[in-house]
């Protein structure tokens, strides 16, 4: 138990760091890491590790003080990185490197793909899903 805020990480390739909040970590225990600093959404070649923030926070009460007051940040919106930047140097946060499959659904195809995957494990739905599948792959052969 670490009475902080927990942030959930993954790893992700060097040439998607860009795309999320990266942690840059001072320490490691484990799947544990101390963080030194959250960077939202750095420069390609600009970040501290390949540890992408995935969405999945225990956060101490405090964010939504520091969330009040918080700037517009990258992509002049008004970024949870920032600020939970900003509570890392009143309490410790610690990011974790979580296992599992990570479904990104902040994009048009990812939102897509993860639609389609939960689908076709759906009993009821799946083999007429697939038929619809088939169907479409069909059509665009033909228009080809």
């Amino acid at each position: 138990m670490t009475h902080a805020s927990v942030i959930g990480v993954q790893t992700v390739a060097d040439d998607e760091t860009d795309r999320y909040g990266i942690v840059e970590p001072s320490a490691q225990i484990g799947r544990r890491y101390a963080v030194e600093n959250f960077v939202e959404k750095p420069a390609l070649g600009t970040a501290p590790s390949n540890l992408a923030i995935m969405g999945r926070y225990v956060l101490t009460p405090e964010i939504f003080m520091l969330l009040e007051k918080q700037e517009k940040g990258a992509g002049g919106e008004i970024q949870l990185t920032d600020a939970i930047q900003q509570l890392n140097q009143i309490q410790r946060v610690f990011a974790y490197d979580f296992e599992g499959k990570r479904y990104d659904v902040g994009e048009k195809l990812g939102f897509i793909t993860t639609t389609i995957e939960f689908a076709l494990q759906n009993k009821d739905i799946s083999a007429q899903l697939l038929e619809y599948m088939a169907e479409i792959v069909e059509k665009s052969k033909v228009g080809n």
